[in-house]
């Protein structure tokens, strides 16, 4: 941008800054709204330049008074490779030996006045300072310290001008450019939050988690060249030339906690509307690649399932309108979460239930609900978010989709590392891997690697995803299993319903499940609570041994001239034969934590006998006498404890099995052979 266009828009933007906007039609406030943006920013995609001017509006709710203000600067994160999160992204092994010089993004705040009631607004620019209250890293500038030249009282309001420059990355974090494609997230000064006694809640921007701010009403306008078309949070209200082949477009929302938009000449539009029995209509827009055209419905049928389904179990979804982003082609900006928008994810060629876009889809608008009607601290307990949506995204996939997936399979002979190039590609049945939608091999890797209380952004690196999002959905999985569904809704649908537009802790998760657990079922849920969040404890049941021989007839009665059986086990008839058979299994606890645990005896005749054991103990010792002899025993047949991290012990049978191993390695090689037969034949 010239100096000349610059100062024209500088002096433009405060113009409009300063002077009142058409009132767009607002709702009622359903949130404090104490924490109110209205914003004005010029996009130049040949320097991958954004200008923009901002005032804030901040109310004090809490009960002491405010002496600062602390700002975020997520984009100096990607500044250099000194930045606290370019240190802990290393750590994962995902950043490349050697960053482009074109990657590199910052933002500049050029001034800050803080308007006063009368006379000039008083300039603080100088009062400013970048700090570092996470790990002091003096290299780090994402947290920009305003002091005040007064305290905010419990109750008062201030206004904050803001000037700003800032340069696009190429796409880190799923915010960047690629080519004309640009998806702008967390791109503005954008303040923390006042906890009272405890200070601001103003984090270094970290590699591990996201984000955590106040609701408030976005008013945003942006102007950029015509032949782009934008995609943002809330809804469009005015459009407008801006000159010199340019259209601002203005966009506004209430009730939101963060801003995002996207720009591109490639975009094709796409509209919809959501309409269920009971729930409010929603309009769709979905802007997508032109070579996704044939997916333009698989996308709005999975975001209508997700409000639909969502909507139901928990509690309608608040706004009129929600924007689907498909963004360009190794982009980087694919499956994330962003008030009234998200992005999905797809590829060209992309079957039916594999998973893409629908998977991706209903995982990001289910966001919609649990980051952004519910907007917990994803710094200190991302699980809030993450792990609430994984587990309610398994329930609505499945509920939609059903079990079943397509699956590519490679030619890869087991137990080598060499993949062939080309797959057969076919539908079937999930893996193992998959119990309820939920991949728990993600959590079994990183069960015992942080205890999940401990701060978010605190984990080790790499970490976050396994324990936020797959030990938590792998828990409320196992709880759901352990309470029922209905009760595990009413918890889900009461947290929704008491929290929505308010800042949860995890205590305040926990009271709503001890509440209607106590109500419905008569339990107390802190035991479990202990282990899962406040602990690192693992779970592992297993049989040890299971054996079954005859035994003496001492148990056989006669009643009424028929031989009654009353030995050690659940009474039953005998056979006329006196042969018994005394069966002893003993299951054990070898992880430390504590689940109570069915232990089912399958006999030959095929009965069963189910007892429930606390799981306290190190060991237990379980005999039955009987007509007929023990075939295998098995704890948690019905596998509800899912946080079991060794489930190839959880069975015995009483006979030999030594022919079961080389026959499992038999069939894997003959579905491998079958799979390189099948391929050939592409070439036939």
């Amino acid at each position: 941008m010239t100096p000349r266009r610059l100062a024209a828009f500088v002096l433009v933007a405060a113009a409009v800054l300063a002077a009142p906007r058409p009132a767009a039609q607002r709702s009622e406030p359903r949130s404090p709204r104490n924490a109110d943006y209205t914003i004005e920013v010029r996009l130049d995609p040949e320097a991958r330049r954004l200008e923009g001017r901002q005032v804030l509006t901040w109310t004090n709710i809490q009960a002491v008074p405010a002496g600062e203000l602390r700002f975020h600067l997520y984009w100096n994160a990607w500044r250099n490779d000194r930045s606290t999160w370019m240190l802990e992204e290393r750590l994962t092994g995902d950043l490349p030996a050697a960053i482009r010089e074109d990657a590199w993004g910052w933002i500049e705040v050029d001034s800050i006045r803080l308007r006063a009631a009368s006379g000039a607004p008083l300039d603080l620019t100088a009062e400013a300072r970048f700090d570092s209250p996470d790990d002091g890293n003096p290299d780090d500038r994402t947290v920009l310290v305003v002091p005040l030249p007064a305290p905010v009282a419990p109750g008062e309001s201030v206004a904050v001008e803001m000037a700003w420059r800032a340069r696009v990355p190429r796409t880190f974090a799923r915010t960047g450019f690629r080519g004309d494609f640009f998806f702008l997230a967390h791109w503005f000064p954008k303040l923390g939050v006042f906890e009272g006694e405890e200070g601001w809640a103003c984090h270094q921007f970290h590699s591990n988690t996201e984000f955590y701010s106040d609701y408030g009403v976005y008013d945003v306008t942006i102007t950029t060249p015509e032949r782009f078309v934008v995609g943002a949070t809330g809804r469009q209200v005015e459009e407008r030339p801006a000159g010199s082949g340019e259209v601002a477009r203005r966009f506004v929302q209430e009730d939101v906690h963060g801003f995002a938009w996207t720009a591109s000449p490639d975009y094709r539009v796409a509209t919809g509307r959501f309409e269920a029995p009971g729930l409010p209509p929603v309009d769709l827009r979905l802007l997508y690649q032109p070579e996704h055209a044939g997916q333009v419905e698989r996308h709005l049928a999975a975001t209508r399932a997700t409000l639909e389904l969502y909507g139901t179990w928990y509690g309608p979804y608040p706004y009129r309108q929600l924007t689907v982003v498909d963004p360009a082609w190794g982009a980087g900006a694919g499956g994330m979460e962003y008030p009234t928008l998200f992005t999905a994810g797809s590829r060209l060629f992309n079957p039916p239930a594999g998973g893409s876009p629908e998977h991706v889809t209903i995982h990001e608008a289910g966001h919609q609900f649990w980051y952004g009607v519910v907007g917990n601290d994803e710094y200190e307990h991302a699980w809030l978010d993450e792990g609430l949506n994984t587990y309610s995204t398994a329930h609505a996939y499945e509920e939609t989709y059903g079990q079943e997936a397509f699956v590519a399979r490679y030619l890869r002979p087991p137990g080598t590392s060499w993949r062939g190039f080309l797959p057969v590609v076919h539908r079937e049945a999930r893996s193992p891997r998959w119990i309820d939608g939920i991949r728990l091999d993600r959590y079994r890797r990183s069960a015992e690697r942080d205890v999940p209380a401990t701060p978010s952004y605190l984990y080790y690196p790499g970490s976050h995803g396994d324990i936020s999002y797959a030990k938590t959905a792998t828990w409320l999985m196992t709880l759901e299993r352990h309470l029922g569904w209905e009760t595990q809704r009413e918890i889900l649908s009461t947290f929704y319903e008491r929290w929505s537009f308010r800042h949860p802790e995890p205590e305040d998760f926990f009271a709503v499940a001890n509440e209607v657990a106590r109500a419905r079922r008569g339990v107390e849920l802190d035991w479990f609570f202990d282990q899962v969040h406040y602990g690192d404890a693992s779970f592992d049941y297993a049989v040890e041994r299971s054996d079954s021989f005859e035994a003496e007839v001492e148990g056989l009665v006669e009643e009424e001239g028929e031989l009654v059986y009353r030995g050690g086990g659940e009474a039953g008839d005998a056979e006329e034969a006196e042969t018994v058979y005394r069966s002893e299994v003993v299951v054990r606890r070898i992880g430390e934590g504590v689940f109570p645990v069915e232990v089912l005896m399958v006999f030959e005749d095929g009965s069963e006998l189910r007892r429930l054991w606390d799981g306290r103990d190190r060991w237990r010792l379980l005999v039955h006498e009987g007509p007929s002899k023990l075939d295998y025993a098995a704890v948690d047949p019905d596998r509800t404890l899912l946080l079991d991290l060794d489930w190839t012990n959880n069975s015995r049978e009483v006979r030999d099995p030594g022919w079961l191993a080389p026959a499992k390695w038999a069939s894997r090689w003959l579905v491998w052979a079958q799979d390189l037969l099948q391929t050939w034949t592409f070439f036939v």
